[in-house]
């Protein structure tokens, strides 16, 4: 496995889905960069202009207690502060503050794992879409099945004839 293909894989599994956002943590952003998180939003917050919300937002404090409670064993603890979470669009813009080497190479592999998620997530709706089309056809055919079925079993409504006497 090239380092390529498996920084891909790890950022796969660092994608989280936050207010219907798909996120990457400000911690694992760090990490991924080879830096510091107090030292990425440092950086951040020199450029606060660049993160408009629908780019970058604070998790609540509600939200920062689920995400602790889901890491048992948390990687993200011993934060004071909420973790920042970045979308697409503000890992894109990472790239302009964060300007090393690691970071573009990095930024790279985020945004190919951004669009193997959209991908991934279009074939299944395109999945769901085609078996929503095959139920509606053979619900159709089963019903004629079906009723032939109930036909066979229906009593002949004609008045059986006595037999002798």
């Amino acid at each position: 496995m090239s380092p390529s293909q498996h920084l891909s894989i790890i950022v796969e599994h660092c994608i989280l889905l936050i207010r219907n956002e798909k996120v990457l943590l400000d911690i694992d952003l760090a990490r991924l960069y080879g830096v510091e998180t107090k030292v990425l939003v440092q950086s951040i917050k020199r450029n606060v202009d660049r993160f408009p919300a629908d780019f970058m937002f604070q998790l609540s404090e509600d939200e920062f207690k689920i995400l602790n409670a889901q890491f048992v064993v948390s990687g993200r603890g011993g934060r004071r502060y909420p973790p920042y979470a970045f979308t697409e669009q503000g890992v894109a813009m990472l790239s302009s503050v964060l300007n090393s080497k690691r970071a573009i190479s990095v930024n790279i592999e985020i945004m190919r794992a951004f669009v193997k998620l959209r991908s991934m997530l279009d074939s299944n709706e395109k999945l769901r879409q085609k078996i929503q089309v095959l139920e509606s056809k053979y619900d159709g055919q089963f019903k004629l099945v079906f009723d032939a079925i109930r036909k066979m079993m229906a009593p002949d409504v004609k008045k059986k004839r006595k037999i002798g006497f």
